[in-house]
């Protein structure tokens, strides 16, 4: 049986399309769920894409956090769905606290687009596991609120736990604390992080490289053997 993975789109969505060609290629069933859905199709799964929700009023992701389709959503992730924040999805994530910490403007107050090395921290997760701890990627990155913040607490507690999923390698883009890119819950569930794997499954665009693709076939791979 196929999985299905659904990708929710919220007004100012702008990586749906790419977040469900990147399904589709690792050999999923993408689904297609709108803000307003108040039932989450019985998918697997859910990815919230990158883009800038509700235009990013009063801060990136805090709009959408109260759309219809996040109450089912708080509901299962709290229960085990597998859940998979990228850029505003991460944003989002934070605003309805099924992540710690949350997301401030770069520290040099500009957009950002461009091929961000990562390190991957956490390979446990249900969305890395296809990848190896340490191991080094290349994964398109592009924001304006990326700046990873918490307090120091939290930052102890994520790094006691292993939580830090992903970390900025040689350049930090965005003034992150502790060259953070990516975060996940202490049952490793949900993972958020700001750079745009659904933009490296295929080596003809984004880095030219297919080092992305793990993040789509961790989870296929978690629900088929589930």
């Amino acid at each position: 049986m196929t999985a299905r993975i659904g990708v929710v789109t919220f007004p100012g969505s702008l990586d749906d399309r790419d977040t469900q060609r990147a399904i589709r290629v690792a050999g999923a069933e993408p689904v297609a769920l709108w803000h307003k859905d108040k039932d989450l199709k019985q998918v697997d799964a859910v990815v919230l894409c990158g883009g800038f929700s509700y235009g990013d009023y009063l801060r990136a992701g805090a709009v959408a956090r109260f759309s219809p389709v996040m109450e089912p959503l708080l509901e299962q992730a709290k229960a085990g769905l597998p859940v998979l924040g990228i850029c505003n999805g991460f944003q989002i994530l934070t605003e309805a606290h099924l992540l710690p910490g949350t997301m401030l403007r770069n520290n040099h107050l500009h957009f950002i687009c461009r091929d961000q090395k990562l390190r991957v921290e956490n390979a446990g997760t249900a969305w890395t596991t296809d990848y190896s701890a340490g191991q080094e990627i290349h994964i398109p990155l592009k924001n304006n609120d990326g700046q990873y913040v918490a307090d120091t607490y939290t930052l102890d507690k994520l790094e006691a736990e292993g939580r830090v999923a992903f970390r900025y390698l040689d350049f930090n883009p965005n003034g992150s604390q502790r060259d953070i890119a990516g975060v996940s819950n202490e049952a490793g569930n949900v993972v958020g992080l700001m750079p745009h794997p659904e933009h490296a499954v295929e080596p003809l665009i984004g880095t030219g490289r297919t080092d992305g693709l793990p993040f789509f076939t961790s989870i296929l791979k978690k629900l088929v053997n589930a």
